[in-house]
């Protein structure tokens, strides 16, 4: 790897990291020496980029540093094309629309002798979905997410019995053939999961969550067994 693609290597790894990253951990993935690589971060530091740590303690990269955001290497432009190609078969209309403008609004970006990936991808996902459709407005409930709002709902088990709810949605699962909404449940006091076809009727309220979504994601996931992102049905 050329230096200067490893010094850009090594912002990329400390930008998708919420914690300190040691020098060990980043030349491994690197595959250099650990010398080389605090070499290379005394450099870093040197051109004034916002690193902050130090040997044998982790690095950080503060917040706020300015990078051009689409130099994209090969592998990178094929994960955006598999992931897009992912949601426009599962997604619901507007998501999968979505996916599709990002695609044509990195083909206008990226450099030439990358755009090949774009009209002729070496990766391709699966097809389509064959599940249940949706039984709700999926734009509107990203809304909610976005904003922290609340959602009513009516809402059928598995045998059928339907039951009125106030959910506090957290994440929403998309999956070969279902969707799940992972939320907080008022009515059970504890989080639910909620397929969205078997929602009888939905209405967004304007009413926020009383805590934070982070907050409650972080709860949901400590609810799940090891290993798994299923939960309990509603």
């Amino acid at each position: 790897m050329r230096r200067a693609d490893r010094l850009f290597q090594i912002i990329q790894i400390l930008r998708r990291s919420r914690r300190p990253v040691t020098g060990a951990a980043l030349a491994r993935e690197l595959e250099t020496s650990v010398r080389t690589l605090y070499r290379d971060m005394a450099d870093l530091i040197a051109q004034r980029v916002p690193i902050r740590g130090e040997a044998g303690v982790g690095y950080v990269l503060e917040d706020g540093f300015d990078m051009p955001p689409l130099m994209l290497t090969a592998q990178e432009v094929e994960a955006v094309l598999l992931g897009a190609q992912w949601v426009g078969g599962r997604g619901d209309p507007d998501l999968a629309r979505a996916a599709q403008d990002l695609v044509a609004k990195i083909a206008q970006v990226i450099p030439e002798d990358l755009r090949p990936f774009i009209s002729s991808s070496p990766l391709m996902a699966s097809g389509r979905r064959d599940g249940a459709p949706d039984a709700l407005d999926m734009s509107q409930l990203r809304a909610c997410l976005r904003d922290q709002r609340k959602v009513a709902l009516d809402y059928r088990d598995e045998s059928g019995a339907v039951t009125s709810r106030v959910i506090w949605p957290v994440t929403v699962g998309y999956f070969d053939t279902t969707r799940l909404i992972c939320a907080w449940c008022e009515l059970r006091q504890g989080f639910r999961h909620f397929r969205t076809d078997r929602v009888v009727s939905a209405q967004f309220l304007a009413e926020k969550y009383p805590r934070p979504r982070a907050q409650l994601w972080a709860e949901w996931r400590k609810t799940l067994p090891s290993g798994t992102s299923q939960g309990r049905p509603g």
